[in-house]
């Protein structure tokens, strides 16, 4: 596994050390090469997209005043601060821009046995980013809201706190040795879940495939010491559904908490790659726990028994979300889905029990809690166990 420099968080690229010593044999060092290289320009095009924010978004603001400029004068003089607030909102993209720049200082160091260069340099028109990579990065920057912020705090807590109480009444500090417990949380984000469970005393190791997400959690839970002491705009791409103007540049700060505040001997880490390929020895966890991550699967059958084989027997698997499934209907990409009436069926049939189980558990996911416009999740909620004597294989 390729670890992080400067922190005790262990990373791999796209794929755990396990599995390429079990390939060594059959791939020929033309091929590992192959894929270092791809591996690499993949990790670079990441770099170029939050490379190109700012510019991105100027360009979408200059657009919109170039429109306001082609209406007729007495259109615009009922408009009279329109120009004023595409000012702001340049400003927003400014500050939003240094913090980036603060990350990718960051990236160069990622991985400790990468020598890259990321900040300065000019861009490889090879590696130009796609308008989907541009959006990764707005995304990643409500990311900061759902995960770091205060004001993120409701949402945060209608997702995480179900899944902690689970836990904790399973494995509770007052009767655990909390430090003996291992929890695996895929699909970490920025790691506030994770967070949330090493600071409670518990072994945690988040796991994270996009870049994108890894470059930013690696910022925030290694470099950001001091409470609230970096700010962002996570609206200010938001051009629709805006009750009031100020509401698309209204700010957020970060980190509520310092993540660097954990209890002595507890370990923490993050490890990157796809959960599949990552997480294949059997009987190493006691409790799974996923949180917005089981429909990103191709097949979600495929992580119903990824998950069983590597609980210990009596392991916990805790889940709450939604069934979007990330792949269906993308062009080139396999997807299977089911009703959670037929996964249900599923995560029986491989052997679980299910003890706890809610639906119509109302979420959100990085909404703005000032838009006109609210999506709203009536996700699941379960905690299915492996029996105690179940076998280790």
């Amino acid at each position: 596994m390729r670890s992080l420099g400067q922190t005790a968080v262990n990373m791999a690229d796209t794929g755990d050390e396990a599995h390429h010593n079990s390939d060594k044999h059959d791939t020929s060092k033309e091929e590992e090469e192959d894929y270092d290289k791809k591996e690499h320009e993949h990790f670079m095009r990441v770099v170029e997209a939050f490379k190109s924010y700012r510019s991105h978004c100027l360009r979408r603001i200059q657009s919109a005043e170039d429109h306001y400029l082609e209406l007729p004068d007495q259109h615009q003089n009922y408009l009279p601060r329109f120009r004023e607030n595409l000012d702001v909102m340049r400003t927003c993209v400014a500050h939003n821009h240094e913090v980036i720049k603060l990350m990718l200082q960051e990236a160069e160091v990622l991985f400790e046995n990468k020598n890259l260069t990321v900040v300065n340099g000019s861009q490889d028109p090879h590696l130009k980013p796609t308008l989907f990579d541009t959006d990764k990065v707005k995304t990643t920057i409500k990311q900061f809201y759902r995960d770091w912020s205060q004001a993120g705090k409701e949402e945060r807590d209608a997702c995480y706190l179900p899944v902690i109480a689970a836990v904790e009444k399973r494995f509770p500090p007052d009767t655990h040795d909390t430090k003996g417990v291992n929890i695996l949380v895929p699909g970490a984000g920025l790691g506030r879940l994770a967070h949330e469970f090493a600071r409670r005393g518990y072994n945690c190791q988040a796991n994270e495939w996009s870049l994108f997400m890894l470059l930013a959690s690696n910022f925030v839970l290694n470099k950001c010491k001091n409470t609230n002491s970096l700010r962002l705009y996570p609206w200010v791409h938001q051009w629709s559904n805006n009750m009031r103007s100020g509401h698309q540049t209204s700010h957020i700060t970060f980190p509520d908490i310092d993540p660097s505040d954990l209890p002595e001997g507890v370990n923490f880490s993050m490890a990157a790659g796809d959960f599949l390929e990552v997480y294949t020895m059997p009987g190493v966890w006691d409790c799974v726990a996923m949180v917005f991550f089981l429909d990103t699967a191709h097949s979600v059958v495929s992580y119903v028994e990824a998950v069983w084989k590597i609980l210990k027997p009596g392991g916990y698997w805790i889940n709450l979300g939604p069934l979007l499934y990330h792949y269906s209907d993308v062009p080139g990409e396999s997807s299977i889905e089911i009703s959670y009436e037929d996964l249900r069926s599923v995560i029986k049939k491989v052997g679980f029990d299910i003890e706890e189980e809610r639906d119509n558990v109302r979420c959100s996911y990085t909404q703005n809690p000032l838009s006109m416009l609210h999506y709203q999740y009536r996700c699941v909620f379960f905690v299915a166990r492996k029996p105690l004597d179940a076998p280790v294989s």
